[in-house]
């Protein structure tokens, strides 16, 4: 993992103090709200529906324990006992008073961590496969140059105030466990004789007018990455529309002028740019590739990992919430924040000081976060896989339901956010509580479904296998619903079912598209995604509607 230098930690000081100068002059009356709004959203601060909201970084989703437990303490001393997960693989503290905020951020500084442009018309926080350095599939681990991003972009002079936020993500596999074609630059890290490089992808984003991104460069030379990703947002920054900040993001630069056009004016600016480098960034991405170096594996027998698998609970467990590891003899392990009922992305203080605990005596010390709004041991040997499982369970961590219906990515809809129209929690806790108490979530297989509380989409709802999207209709919630989309590197945009549904009917309206799904498929091994993709939504939509018809009457 990268550790902080003297100069990283100096410049992470010195904003706390900035910022601790300017929250002052906002308690005392001296900044309006007005006036102090742009100083706190560069600092990661909102304000929420009912208080603020403190947004932090997890840079490419890395976490060490120590880390794990800091962000524990935060959430005990400042907070209500708990933080919530992104899809951006940060962790939001949604009850912060504004004079503790200085201190909180002192306490992340302490163990390496801030919230420097998680918010704001910047390049936010660079995200990346959870499972980068561990997967089985994986070319090359792309977590170094996620970092060499993450400081270049750091207070760039030319990138913080861009037409509108600025979101980059990176692959180091052939399976996109990344969402790569829903951000603004997607990375893909592909092998081309015998070199590795980069597909470049432009253009992607969910909200209001989804997109996904478009090939930018089939296979960009590593050594070329920085500049041509500096060549892509200054382009974006000249032409991104600042006249509508709904027409601002760089998918929609990409809508108008063309992507052959933007090919040009980065290919353009890349020429100017490559040759000012002079290769000082090739050595700094060596220096930090030196910190990524793989732990001290430990070797020994998987014999307790077998014998365990005679237990259904461990074995259910098992078959869901482990992948495969670039040793035979180790796992990656997904811990569920989704137990039914729970909601999703929440850790409690005590559960992230179980989750440290764990990583320190069976994964190295090290965890992930993941776009699912999910926790990850990335590296834990197959002989201690029970005795994970034994810890996860007594911290309440062992749901058995990693990429099932139940394991629901939410935002955090109107019970926090100040954007949304409709809510996401309870929704999600409803239809996970249903499928639990059907028992039927390992016979339906993987199937992911996404709730957004708003147009935003910050739940991903757009690539949801399927999608759900809360609106307010004429002061009453709505629930839309999507079907189809995939986040993987086969990735599509959902197609919208029709009209929507009340709060009261959204849970049965999934139950009817399921219970289709089940009764459809070619198989078991059919997934829902690859059934729908056969039969189309024709067979969906009625059982949506021409069913829900029919219990009216």
């Amino acid at each position: 993992m990268y550790t902080y230098t003297d100069f990283d930690e100096s410049v992470v000081r010195a904003r706390v103090a900035q910022f601790r100068g300017q929250v002052a002059r906002r308690l005392d009356g001296s900044l309006t709200e007005d006036e102090f709004k742009p100083l706190r959203l560069m600092n990661g601060l909102y304000l929420q529906l009912h208080a603020y909201m403190l947004r932090v970084a997890v840079p490419y989703g890395t976490l060490s324990a120590r880390q794990m437990r800091a962000l524990a303490a935060i959430a005990r001393r400042w907070d209500k006992g708990y933080g919530h997960f992104t899809t951006r693989q940060n962790i939001q503290f949604n009850w912060p008073r504004l004079e503790d905020v200085p201190d909180m951020l002192d306490a992340l500084a302490d163990v390496g961590m801030h919230a420097i442009q998680t918010s704001g018309n910047t390049i936010r926080n660079v995200t990346a496969d959870p499972f980068a350095g561990a997967a089985a599939d994986e070319i090359a681990d792309p977590r170094p140059v996620a970092e060499l991003l993450r400081q270049w972009s750091t207070d760039h002079p030319e990138f913080q105030f861009l037409p509108r936020k600025f979101k980059i993500a990176i692959t180091g596999s052939p399976h996109d466990r990344a969402v790569t074609r829903a951000h603004d630059i997607g990375l893909r890290m592909v092998r081309r004789d015998g070199a590795a490089g980069f597909e470049v992808l432009v253009g992607g984003g969910l909200g209001r007018t989804p997109m996904l991104g478009r090939v930018l460069r089939d296979v960009l030379p590593e050594a070329d990455l920085l500049p041509y990703v500096e060549a892509i947002v200054g382009v974006y920054n000249l032409l991104g529309r600042r006249d509508n900040k709904y027409k601002a993001r760089i998918k929609i630069a990409v809508h108008e002028h063309g992507i052959a056009e933007i090919s040009r004016l980065v290919e353009e600016r890349f020429a100017a740019l490559r040759s000012a480098w002079g290769g000082a960034d090739r050595a700094h991405l060596a220096r930090i590739a030196a910190q990524f170096a793989p732990p001290p594996w430990r070797n020994g027998p998987t014999l307790a990992h077998d014998a365990a698998l005679a237990d259904p609970a461990y074995r259910a467990w098992a078959e869901t919430n482990l992948s495969p590891h670039r040793r035979a003899d180790h796992a990656i392990v997904t811990v569920s924040l989704k137990a039914p009922g729970a909601t999703p992305g929440d850790a409690t203080a005590d559960q992230m000081d179980a989750l440290a605990d764990i990583a320190d005596a069976w994964s190295h010390g090290e965890l992930r976060i993941t776009p699912r709004q999910n926790v990850v041991l990335p590296h834990v040997h197959k002989g201690d896989l029970s005795a994970v499982h034994a810890a996860l369970t007594a911290a309440g961590l062992a749901a058995d339901n990693a990429g099932l219906v139940s394991d629901i990515v939410a935002c955090p809809g109107m019970d926090y956010c100040a954007l949304a129209t409709a809510r996401s929690i309870p929704v999600a806790q409803e239809i996970a509580t249903r499928f639990a108490a059907l028992r039927l979530e390992h016979e339906i297989g993987p199937l992911e479904i996404k709730i957004s509380g708003c147009i935003n989409a910050c739940a991903h709802h757009h690539v949801g296998h399927i999608g759900i999207l809360g609106l307010d209709r004429a002061g009453t919630e709505s629930y839309q619903i999507t079907l189809g989309g995939d986040a993987t590197e086969t990735a599509t945009l959902g197609a919208r079912t029709g009209p929507g549904f009340a709060a009261d009917e959204i849970v049965p309206a999934v139950e009817r598209i399921v219970r289709a799904y089940l009764a459809l498929r070619q198989g078991p091994d059919e997934t829902f995604l690859a059934a729908y993709r056969r039969l189309g939504p024709a067979p969906f939509k009625a059982a949506l509607y021409e069913e829900a018809q029919s219990d009216a009457a």
